[in-house]
């Protein structure tokens, strides 16, 4: 079953970006066609894949406008064969401006992708730390959110804003929007405080956590500043080794899914 997943936190710093690219990456190595959608103005996703943001042509941007078909903005990745990327820059923080007129403002990235989600087995959309039109565009293309949720003290405080939030939009705007899952990411280990956040936020969500808990590496960190994901910067890391899990854990809920469809 083809699969739109909106990766999105309202609290930055969340390890959302790193999730959207490394989570892709996995996906694309295990044989998948993906296509990622920067939908964040600061395009970290794009310059995570080593797309230089500044030298851009066309990008997302020309899309939700209408000023370009998908095939002309979609770049290739070296080294992920298979994963296709919408790039983003600065320009896309005009679009909030621009959209404001224009008919189904919310629905425009979900328009883009009308034909373009049955030719990837997913579509990951990385959306930008605060509720805006871009979120809600992501939200209204997606079939399902996955929180990244960083284990800290504030973090039940801002996943029931966002739970809010995916609520309104499931009332108002798409009622098939479901939760993808939570995962944890930043785990330190040697804090009573990160196993702490876990069985709390496990107890709220009765199940729609991820067993993987992206842990925190040095590994991930780096590989930005390189423009790599880390299973080709860093492939024996144990940040590599988490995203690989957590994309068989994608992968797996999305065959039980695809059964539950057919019955």
């Amino acid at each position: 079953m083809k699969r739109v997943i909106a990766i999105t936190n309202q609290k930055g710093g969340v390890g959302k970006t790193t999730t959207n690219v490394n989570l892709a990456a996995c996906l694309a190595q295990a044989g998948k066609s993906v296509l990622v959608a920067d939908m964040d103005p600061q395009g970290n996703t794009t310059s995570g894949f080593g797309v230089d943001k500044h030298s851009l042509e066309r990008s997302i941007y020309t899309l939700l406008l209408g000023e370009a078909y998908l095939e002309e903005v979609a770049l290739k990745i070296d080294g992920l064969e298979g994963l296709q990327l919408l790039p983003a820059n600065i320009d896309l923080s005009g679009a909030e401006i621009e959209l404001i007129d224009m008919p189904q403002r919310e629905m425009r990235l979900k328009n883009v992708f009308s034909h373009a989600k049955y030719l990837f087995d997913y579509i990951l959309i990385d959306c930008p730390p605060s509720l805006n039109i871009l979120t809600l565009n992501a939200l209204c293309a997606a079939d399902t959110v996955l929180v990244p949720i960083q284990c800290e003290y504030y973090a039940l405080e801002g996943l029931t804003q966002l739970m809010h939030t995916i609520s309104l939009v499931q009332k108002k705007l798409n009622p098939r929007l479901a939760i993808e899952g939570v995962v944890f990411t930043m785990y330190d280990a040697r804090t009573n405080l990160s196993a702490q956040v876990v069985d709390e936020v496990k107890s709220h969500l009765e199940g729609h956590t991820y067993k993987t808990i992206i842990p925190r590496n040095v590994r991930l960190s780096e590989a930005p500043s390189h423009g790599l994901p880390i299973t080709l910067y860093a492939p024996t890391s144990k940040g590599a080794e988490a995203y690989e899990q957590l994309a068989q854990e994608v992968m797996a809920k999305n065959i039980l899914a695809s059964k539950g469809a057919l019955k």
